[in-house]
């Protein structure tokens, strides 16, 4: 659904947040390296981890402002600063959604946002498109991606997937059928834009981006967390299972019991052990290699 391919190198450029310094809450327009503005907001936390911060990137329909990613960010913020944005073509975004393929500039530009900020470490926790967002992100921002020059800012040091699909087009769910009738229609477009705040762009993706199970062996070492759960009525148990294999030994596969999809079926308790996980593993890659 893009002109080209997401790899690009991102810069973010910000408007003038709500507060300025680092360890006061913000809120600003990020600009991405292809021109869309960006919502996002910072929250600096209660927790230890002066150095992490968590940035967090919601479902497809899904904006910063949804409770159930206010609730995430809240768990989130008991262990470090906390980014939320929303995509391009969700709430009050500029542009466009393409689905997950050039959300990864919206999210390489709120990672260097928060690096801005003073963040030494920064973990990225995806849900749904959001996680396919994440390893992509990771493939080409992450530690094995540093070699390509204007890139380290908006790097990660640790990645959490949640609920996100293995392979593009899928179809095998009457959730996804409706998914698929929602983007490639125009009617079902026109009920994006006007009954879930969505705007979603019209053109079928060239090229086909990297999809999230090609993008995992790509990752370490940036230590990766792959969260599913096993009543998911979008993406069944192979998708994560999938991912994990693609890791080969890498990934931490949690498999959630009796858990659906996403960012609501996400309870208190996981959101913590995520959070958790995040604060324990970010860096970790860069310091065992020194």
């Amino acid at each position: 659904m893009s002109s080209g391919p997401a790899g690009q190198t991102t810069r973010s450029s910000n408007g003038p947040p709500t507060e300025t310094g680092r360890g006061a809450p913000a809120r600003t327009f990020l600009r991405t390296v292809d021109g869309v503005t960006i919502d996002a907001a910072y929250d600096p936390g209660t927790g230890p981890s002066q150095d992490l911060a968590i940035v967090v990137a919601h479902g497809f329909t899904g904006d910063l402002e949804r409770p159930h990613v206010r609730r995430a960010a809240q768990a989130f913020a008991q262990f470090a600063a906390v980014v939320t944005f929303s995509f391009r073509g969700h709430g009050a975004s500029g542009g466009h959604s393409t689905v997950g393929d050039r959300e990864v500039l919206d999210l390489a530009a709120a990672v260097a946002w928060a690096r801005e900020l003073g963040h030494t470490r920064v973990a990225t926790v995806g849900f749904s498109m959001g996680g396919s967002v994440v390893l992509r992100h990771a493939a080409l921002y992450g530690s094995a991606g540093q070699e390509h020059a204007g890139r380290t800012e908006a790097r990660t040091d640790a990645v959490v997937s949640v609920s996100a699909p293995a392979r593009w087009y899928y179809r095998g769910t009457a959730p996804m059928r409706r998914l698929h009738w929602l983007v490639t229609r125009p009617v079902g477009r026109a009920v994006g834009r006007y009954g879930l705040r969505t705007r979603i762009h019209h053109q079928e993706w060239d090229p086909v981006p990297l999809s999230p199970v090609e993008s995992v062996p790509r990752i370490a070492p940036t230590p990766l967390l792959v969260v599913h759960g096993d009543r998911d009525g979008y993406f069944p148990v192979d998708h994560p299972r999938m991912l994990a294999a693609a890791a080969d030994g890498h990934a931490e596969l949690w498999l959630e019991h009796g858990m659906g999809h996403a960012e609501h079926a996400a309870d208190d308790g996981l959101l913590t052990r995520i959070g958790d996980w995040a604060a324990a593993h970010a860096g970790r890659a860069g310091t065992d290699e020194s």
